[in-house]
């Protein structure tokens, strides 16, 4: 069973202005052919999952293209145009292939597609036609339009958030690819898209009200005939009609069963949203309630800021709000290219004096002066071996700078991380690798919503959700999207 396995993937925030074009992709991760094996095969990531079931099953694999960039604004065309345009050759370069494991993020737009994943998939059906089988990964997140479904022998998407299991379903593809070439499974899919937009505060898998609703997706996969049950949360931020939450069933030849199904999960989401509302302190009181907090570390989580669902990185509400209250033991990290300069300028153990964050854009707060002395400056990678959230074994947030600034003491001191590039709040190893030790501080600041959690949980004492402004605040999913 000859079997290609393929990536485009990024998450795209309509209300960021930045941009990503093709270095976005460079700098998160762009492999080619075996270059995929290095980096992937030992991930988390769904990627990882195509490669392990691929070994299991025995595929003869080939690995084509493999793109990932950070969440950030929508994709631009000729990025799009690029990939797509090597990826198309690279498939047909290979000799006899018989199957295509392709994993989409789902929430991909560019200036031209609202729905781009459906576009990648539309351009894969010209040099792969029906009934050649696709079988799609798609993201926790994903605004599934109905013609992904149309286009794809078998969709499935991860059933958590934070994103756990995404090598699970990625030998979950692999699997019914395999059902698939040895003529066992004949999938037949539905897809059901109840009228609602769920906030990000509730998109968490394990706590109500998505947590049994997810589990009734995991109970019908048990069930034969049943090849595979997805529901999906989407993506508030993108653009496009079929923004919202997705419930994708697979059944073995049974359409109709699929349809059944999945409109059954779909009534559990939408009879779910009387549930999904929450009264979230703004940047003062929450900094409060952790300043009094008898459990530290309290993570104060900044949801108009969360990097991983596109944002800038440099808010600067909450690191405000600690300098004004002259709270002590504080964690901040902030995407800052210029205050790195600065800090490589002023060197290890040298004078820290400059105005940081708030530089991207006028969501995310003004620039806050710092004052303190560089700590450390490193080159920003680090390793993940744990499964955490976004599956990334590797990551490099680029040369970084690790500040003690003024007001704390030598085992409360209070810390901003700067880094060149923005990297999402997934992992402990990106303050451990600059020496930061989190459980023994008092508060620790993550720019996230959700997905943080499968990190951080296991040392918070206290996590308050806070409601700042930015480009993914929980109001703004509800606001029209910038066209």
């Amino acid at each position: 069973m000859r079997v290609a396995i393929a990536g485009l993937l990024h998450e795209s925030n309509c209300f960021s202005n930045l941009s990503t074009g093709l270095s976005a992709f460079e700098q998160g991760s762009l492999r080619r052919g075996h270059e995929i094996l290095a980096e992937w095969a030992e991930s988390q990531h769904e990627v990882g999952g195509f490669l392990a079931g691929a070994a299991r099953f025995g595929f003869q694999i080939h690995p084509t293209l493999v793109a990932v960039a950070t969440p950030a604004g929508p994709v631009v065309d000729e990025a799009l145009d690029h990939l797509t345009a090597e990826l198309m050759e690279r498939l047909q370069a290979v000799p006899r292939l018989e199957g295509l494991l392709l994993a989409l993020h789902g929430a991909m737009v560019t200036q031209r597609f609202p729905h781009a994943d459906a576009e990648i998939l539309r351009r894969a059906r010209e040099v792969l036609p029906e009934p050649f089988p696709i079988v799609v990964t798609n993201d926790f997140h994903a605004n599934i339009a109905p013609e992904l479904v149309e286009r794809s022998t078998a969709l499935v998407t991860y059933q958590t958030c934070p994103h756990v299991d995404q090598r699970a379903r990625g030998i979950k593809a692999a699997e019914l690819m395999r059902g698939i070439l040895s003529g066992d499974a004949r999938p037949a899919q539905a897809l059901a898209k109840p009228p609602m937009v769920i906030p990000m505060p509730f998109h968490n898998t394990s706590r109500e009200p998505l947590a049994p609703i997810v589990e009734e997706s995991r109970r019908l996969e048990r069930e034969p005939g049943i090849l595979a049950a997805s529901v999906a949360g989407g993506y508030p931020y993108a653009e496009g009609p079929w923004r919202g939450p997705s419930v994708v069933v697979v059944t073995n030849g049974d359409a109709g069963r699929a349809r059944a199904q999945a409109d059954r999960l779909a009534e559990l989401l939408w009879a779910a949203r009387v549930r999904m509302h929450r009264e979230l302190p703004e940047a003062a009181a929450a900094v409060r309630a952790a300043m009094s907090s008898l459990r530290p570390p309290v993570v104060l989580v900044d949801m108009g800021d969360n990097i991983g669902g596109g944002s800038a990185g440099d808010g600067t509400f909450l690191l405000g709000e600690l300098l004004l209250q002259r709270a002590g033991g504080w964690v901040v990290v902030l995407a800052d290219p210029e205050a790195v300069e600065a800090a490589v300028r002023a060197g290890v153990g040298g004078d820290f004096c400059q105005r940081v964050g708030g530089k991207r854009d006028r969501l995310h707060g003004d620039p806050v002066e710092i004052t303190g002395r560089v700590r450390l400056i490193y080159d920003g990678r680090f390793v993940e071996t744990q499964v955490r959230h976004g599956g990334q074994r590797f990551h490099n947030q680029g040369l970084t700078a690790v500040v003690e600034a003024s007001g704390g003491t030598p085992e409360s001191p209070n810390l901003l991380v700067l880094t060149t590039r923005r990297q999402p709040p997934f992992s402990l190893e990106q303050l451990v690798s600059g020496g930061v030790h989190p459980e023994r501080q008092k508060i620790l600041v993550v720019k996230a919503a959700v997905a943080f959690r499968a990190a951080y949980e296991p040392i918070a004492g206290e996590i308050i959700e806070v409601d700042t402004a930015g480009a993914t605040s929980v109001g703004q999913a509800f606001l029209p999207v910038r066209g």
